[in-house]
């Protein structure tokens, strides 16, 4: 059947693809790409391309093998011509194949012409490079397409889709990115080897190609926190049986890619790991493909159109004041605030001083929208048992007063705009941090373990530790030891602060079938695990006491907050009622808010004391040191107390340096 044979022989274009990419890496890092001098499409200007050294016989070969690469786009073009009707996408799919695969070959040629090979290290070769990439994709992207539809695919449909389009759409600008960063810090690793990345990156001097090379492995992850993210949406907003298995393929072979490039890492980036590299970065981007194709199917139901539910009443339209105030309710500002709150002190705790207005703004604007975007979020996902609780039957998301795609889009926007603020205002590890919590919350907490177990929250409830990492990391860059107990003090209290609310909320929760701890296993057995976490974050709240420059009033004020909370805890255990239950969830956010507060108000106090009383050294060159005007000047050493490091000018041009001691 001429339908089956022309499917076959596109996935065999498609992995032959994939072959020639990886022999193209090959050529590229064993610095082959002049093997044929600046002759193109012949070798050195000869029709013999693989007799000769070693390098030729590389690059010759590669000419060869993607020259077949057009010869056989130009048969699929040809055959889907006789075999599908006009408009038919195979036909679309091929036609636009065979032009990137014209344009791939004009920048092979535009690559040797330039000398843009071997050791080039022109910012214009990355930039071409770069833009190979891109085109690698798209061709790439086209052969799949052309294949999927003709094994069977259906009809795509593009109208109408509205945020499931924007959700893809952003899945294939991270991927492009990714791809891009890849092939700078492949090209890097390949003209100006160090030894140790991190190190050479903080150096200014050292290779700009080099010190961007750090940036590759977070924007991995967050390419992978998005596409994690977009998989579940899609999945929930798109119920279709081949979406579910196209999605888990694309996230779990993100997560071998991932392995992969810390593999690559780690071994210093062999040739062969740079082959399998970038053959799985085009694995992702076609697995994009397939996604979308399937994820943008006809007859696909689309949930984010369905209506309000009868029960939910008519809701007049809104505008003004009223639409806004009901984006604002989509954010839950009330259980943001505690959240954000731990953020601005563990910037100002990470300072050990004022961070900044600027920055501190920044910072809070940034992750008051990330949380924002992940609750608005989860009101799309909840909002058929939204309507099962009194408290939540009115969201705009139940009523439909705001409608799921708006929503959704609202989401996504403020989730854009917190990841560019926090990278533009301070750095990719905050903005990391923050999306990172976004998306626990969402693909973690409310879409796999909420209406599962009632663990949801001893687990979901890392999600809300994530803030602190934000705003530590927002400053220093960095994630020491003392930011992950921040984590970790959030983590172990979070159940108690939660489940002191299942309780006031329980017959809510047996309404909407969610297996809140109260529901499944009793108020009893609940108030004894919040016993158990009780003692957990008593001990992990004392435990930053015994780290360098974390002092006495942390240590005491942590000291009474809990002997506080255990005071709260065990009338619950004597009288397990509202009041009691109410009076525990009420202190247990006043316990974190004074926690954090004194916390950074310590870390201040102790920063400053040990810069106050820390010696200082000073330094006087012995050899003669020249400066800027030919001046000769010398370095002495001498100690002192309570001496801020300066420059001074001496007679005869001598200068001295005095420099705080480290200790």
């Amino acid at each position: 059947m001429a339908l089956g044979r022309f499917a076959k022989f596109a996935w065999f274009v498609l992995l032959y693809n994939l072959a020639a990419v990886a022999w193209g890496v090959y050529v590229r890092a064993s610095k082959s790409g002049d093997g044929c001098g600046s002759h193109w499409p012949l070798c050195d200007g000869d029709h013999t391309p693989l007799m000769g050294s070693f390098a030729r016989f590389v690059e010759g070969s590669h000419r060869l093998s993607t020259a077949l690469i057009g010869l056989f786009v130009l048969v699929m073009l040809v055959w889907s011509r006789r075999s599908f009707k006009r408009g038919h996408l195979v036909r679309t799919a091929t036609g636009f194949a065979m032009g990137m695969t014209i344009v791939e070959g004009l920048i092979g040629a535009a690559l040797v012409k330039f000398q843009l090979v071997t050791n080039n290290d022109s910012a214009f070769r990355a930039g071409v490079m770069a833009f190979h990439v891109v085109s690698t994709f798209l061709l790439l992207g086209g052969l799949a397409i052309a294949a999927l539809a003709a094994s069977g695919a259906p009809k795509l449909q593009f109208r109408g889709q509205s945020a499931v389009g924007w959700i893809l759409g952003m899945g294939y600008f991270g991927i492009v990115m990714l791809g891009i960063s890849g092939s700078i810090s492949a090209l890097g690793h390949q003209l100006k080897p160090v030894d140790n990345v991190l190190q050479a990156a903080m150096n200014p001097a050292t290779f700009w190609m080099v010190r961007l090379q750090p940036l590759h492995p977070l924007i991995a992850a967050s390419v992978g926190l998005y596409l994690l993210l977009a998989g579940g949406l899609l999945i929930h907003l798109r119920p279709d049986e081949k979406v579910k298995k196209a999605v888990n393929f694309m996230v779990a072979f993100y997560g071998f890619q991932v392995i992969v490039g810390a593999l690559n890492i780690w071994l210093k980036a062999p040739i062969g790991m740079q082959m399998f590299h970038l053959v799985a970065a085009d694995v992702n981007f076609i697995s994009l493909v397939a996604v979308s194709m399937y994820a943008l199917a006809h007859g696909v139901e689309h949930v984010e159109k369905r209506p309000a539910p009868v029960e939910a009443g008519a809701t007049p339209a809104l505008e003004g004041r009223t639409l806004v105030s009901a984006y604002v309710a989509l954010t839950k500002p009330r259980v943001i605030s505690l959240l954000l709150f731990t953020t601005m002190t563990a910037m100002v705790a990470a300072k050990g001083q004022w961070p900044g207005t600027w920055l501190f703004l920044a910072v809070s604007v940034g992750g008051y929208m990330a949380a924002g975007a992940a609750n608005a979020i989860n009101m799309v996902i909840d909002r058929d048992i939204d309507l099962s609780m009194k408290r939540t039957a009115t969201r705009p998301t139940v009523t439909q007063s705001i409608p799921s795609r708006n929503a959704l889009m609202f989401a996504f926007t403020l989730a854009v705009g917190s990841f560019a603020l926090l990278w533009g205002a301070a750095n990719l590890l905050s903005a990391v941090m923050a999306l990172s919590g976004l998306v626990f919350y969402v693909v973690v907490y409310t879409m796999l373990l909420k209406r599962r177990t009632w663990h949801n929250i001893v687990i979901g409830g890392a999600a809300g530790a994530f803030p602190p990492l934000v705003g530590w990391a927002a400053v220093t860059n960095d994630l020491p030891p003392l930011a992950l107990y921040l984590f970790a003090i959030i983590f172990v209290w979070t159940p108690v602060h939660f489940w002191a609310l299942a309780l006031l909320l329980k017959d809510d929760y047996a309404a909407a079938g969610v297996p809140m701890l109260p529901v499944v296993k009793g108020e009893r057995n609940t108030v004894l695990q919040i016993g158990a976490y009780t003692v957990v974050t008593v001990i992990v709240t004392l435990i930053p006491f015994l780290m360098p420059h974390v002092g006495w009033i942390y240590a005491g004020t942590a000291i009474v907050l809990n002997l506080l909370l255990l005071e709260r805890f065990v009338h619950l255990y004597r009288h397990t009622n509202r009041p009691a239950a109410s009076s525990l969830f009420h202190y247990s956010m006043l316990y974190l808010a004074l926690l954090f507060l004194f916390f950074a108000v310590d870390r201040v106090w102790s920063m400053r004391q040990t810069a106050a009383n820390a010696p200082s050294i000073s330094v006087r060159l012995v050899a003669p040191l020249g400066d800027h005007q030919g001046r000769q000047g010398s370095i002495k050493v001498a100690y002192g107390n309570n001496r801020p490091a300066s420059r001074e000018r001496e007679q005869g041009g001598r200068q001295s340096l005095t420099l705080p001691e480290h200790r």
